[in-house]
Formats: structure tokens, C-alpha cells, sequence
């Protein structure tokens, strides 16, 4: 992939975070105009929202842009970055608002915008070096050590839930998903959702090199996998890009190895959206893995049937009920990682589940270390 090509792909993950009406192209011009024209209501999925729609120009050309009033003003700077190349962290928004620009949490009604508003953008796009995934900015981080409980926190979940941006962009993330089956999925089976980095190995050695993949490998990885695929479809699920999760898989022997088991699906970052959770009274910014965007692609699949495991409880947000938190896998070269024995664990957890509910519904997996240990 060409440099300029890289940096398209990575715009128009930025671009999903905000539905684009029209546009044109870009250029070095480093300031534009911009103007609130209406503000019009629509139905979504049968409840009537808000949207507000802009006009701007930069380096000459026009836009066009529809952003919604649940739309944070993080959404608001994606969107003017898929479009002008400008990243959020250069962009100056001067005269949308009263004094300094609210944080990012806040929320396109909150700002009160009215017709004919006008504001200027300043800032020099970005070149077109290619970066590591985990340096750019809007990508999600999977070095983050942020993390939420949302299992801990009903009435949290529940508001998350409800949200009218969260839902609306479920429905947006689903319609722009076209999943490519590696393997037939099986009737009947469960399905896990299973993440990738610190989760089933040890990302920075093997992104680095330090390490051979094999070593990089969360001990009992390819057993975990052939014990729970009698029961479970298998669905990758990673905050990584496409490119670089393909290689993992490949790498590690978990697609074209010759082990008794397939993965039936995989997702990438492109699949996640950002959300705000509160921590501590103070709000945090973070990408969530929304298992409704499978379920709606794969109906078979559900709350009652689905279990996803990650080492990151913020990316349960949406689902808390079906998230399993493990311990993070790190340091992969030392003597206390290749003693790590979670995963025959959670593998023993998931077949006994499997066995003994019809329902996962009202399980809480929370606690599935104590339940391990009720098992005879």
C-alpha cells in the first residue's frame, strides 16, 4: 500500500465516526469558512433526531456535512479530518462558540448552534507518512490501561444502553460491515468473541520483533481454542487494522494452521466506535466493541448465546453481561508469563457453561473464576 493510500484508509476510519452527506477534495489552503444552514429533524429506527447541517469550505472547495445533536464534539473533528486532513489535535474551530470550544464529551446540541452560524478552521493537514497504529491519533489504543466496569455499574450500563448516539451508531457500523466468512458458521454452536492483543498474546514483542510469534503466544492458546470450538463459533475481534491482524493470525498458526479448530469471522478496528465513560467523575474517551453489530449481521446469535472475551472490561460497555475479562498477558520472555495458565481455566469455564445453560442471559461472568471453582 502507497503512503497516500495508507492515509485515505486511515480518514475514512475517522470518517465512520460521523455520517458525510457531499464533498470535494482537498488541498494546502490552512483556513475556511463554515455555515450552519438548517437544522432539520429525522426518524432513526423510528425515534426522531436531530441533525444539523453544514457548510464549510477549505483550501477553495465546498462541503457538505450532516451531524447529529447526540453527536459529541469529538465527532464534529473527525469528521472535518476525514474531509480536510487537518487531524484533530492541529485543527482551531474559531467563532462556533462563545469562548473556548467545549471538550470533546460534549454534545452537538449543547452548543446551541443556529442558522447561519459561521466559523473559521484553521490548521495544516496531515502529510503523508505512514505511522505506527498505535501512535495515531482517533485509532483506538490498545496500550490504554484506562479501564471501566461496567458490570459493576447497572444503571451505567443501562444509560449507555439507551443512548441515542450509541444506537445510532450501532446501526451505522452495522450497515457499513460486510463480514467475510473464513469458515461456515454451525448451527447450533455458541458464539465467542474473542479479542487479540494482551489478550491471547503479547502484542509488543511481536510487533516489534523482539520475540518469535510462536513466543509471543499466551501458553495454551491453540488448546484453549480446539476445546471451546466444539461448542463455539469463533469470531476474532481486535482494535488493530485488518493488515496487521491477518498477519498476527497467520503468524501465530490460528488461520491456515493445521490445529482442530477454525475461525469462523474476524473484525477489525473499523467495527468499533468511540463512546464516553465516566471514571472518577471525570469523563474518558474510548472505543467499544458493540456486539449488536454481530447479532444484527448473524440473527442465530445473541445476549443468550454469546460470550466475549477481552482484557479490557471498558470494550464490554455495551454488553456487560456477556463480557469476560481475563487477566492481561504481558512480558511474554519471562518465566512468570510461560507459567500463565488462564486460558485452560476460561476454556474449562466456557465448556461447562455450555453444557449446563441453555440461556446465558442472566449469567454473570464477572465472577467466573469463583464459579471455576464450584466445578466438580
Amino acid at each position: 500500500m502507497s503512503n497516500s493510500d495508507a492515509e485515505r484508509s486511515l480518514a475514512a476510519c475517522s470518517s465512520s465516526e460521523s455520517p458525510i452527506v457531499g464533498g470535494g477534495s482537498t488541498g494546502g489552503t490552512v483556513e475556511g469558512v463554515a455555515e450552519t444552514t438548517e437544522i432539520v429533524s429525522i426518524s432513526n429506527d423510528g425515534e426522531a433526531e436531530e441533525w444539523i447541517h453544514l457548510h464549510f469550505t477549505w483550501s477553495g472547495k465546498s462541503f457538505e456535512i450532516d451531524i447529529a445533536g447526540s453527536d459529541r464534539v469529538f465527532d464534529l473533528k473527525a469528521t472535518l479530518y476525514s474531509l480536510t486532513n487537518v487531524p484533530p489535535e492541529r485543527q482551531k474551530i474559531l467563532g462556533l462558540v462563545k469562548g473556548k470550544l467545549p471538550p470533546e464529551e460534549g454534545t452537538i446540541h449543547d452548543l446551541k448552534l443556529v442558522p447561519g452560524k459561521k466559523f473559521t478552521l484553521i490548521g495544516t493537514p496531515e502529510g503523508g507518512e505512514i505511522k505506527d497504529p498505535s501512535q495515531l491519533v482517533y485509532l483506538p489504543d490498545v496500550l490504554n490501561d484506562f479501564d471501566v466496569d461496567f458490570s459493576a455499574d447497572p444503571k451505567a450500563a443501562e444509560a449507555y444502553a439507551r443512548d441515542q448516539r450509541n444506537r445510532r451508531k450501532i446501526k451505522e457500523h452495522t450497515d457499513q460491515l460486510t463480514v467475510n466468512i473464513i469458515s461456515p458458521l454451525r448451527e447450533g454452536k455458541r458464539l465467542l468473541v474473542l479479542d487479540i492483543d494482551y489478550t491471547i498474546l503479547d502484542t509488543k514483542p511481536l510487533t516489534s520483533g523482539s520475540l518469535p510469534p510462536q513466543e509471543c503466544a499466551r501458553p495454551g492458546l491453540h488448546e484453549f481454542l480446539e476445546a471451546v470450538y466444539p461448542y463455539y463459533d469463533i469470531c476474532i475481534w481486535s482494535q488493530t487494522s485488518w493488515i496487521w491482524l491477518e498477519t498476527k493470525l497467520v503468524e501465530l498458526g490460528m488461520l491456515g494452521g493445521s490445529h482442530h479448530y477454525q475461525i469462523s469471522f474476524v473484525l477489525d478496528k473499523t467495527s468499533m466506535f468511540t463512546v464516553f465513560s465516566n471514571r472518577d467523575g471525570k469523563q474518558h474517551k474510548h472505543s467499544v466493541k458493540a456486539l449488536q453489530i454481530i447479532w444484527n449481521h448473524f440473527p442465530q446469535f445473541g445476549a443468550g448465546n454469546t460470550v466475549h472475551v477481552d482484557d479490557l472490561g471498558r470494550n464490554f460497555a455495551l454488553n456487560p453481561n456477556q463480557g469476560l475479562k481475563i487477566r492481561a498477558f504481558k512480558d511474554a520472555h519471562t518465566p512468570q508469563a510461560q507459567a500463565d495458565r488462564e486460558l485452560p481455566k476460561v476454556s474449562r469455564y466456557l465448556v461447562h457453561i455450555a453444557n449446563t445453560h441453555a440461556d446465558f442471559s442472566h449469567l454473570n461472568h464477572k465472577d467466573w473464576k469463583t464459579e471455576l471453582k464450584k466445578i466438580p
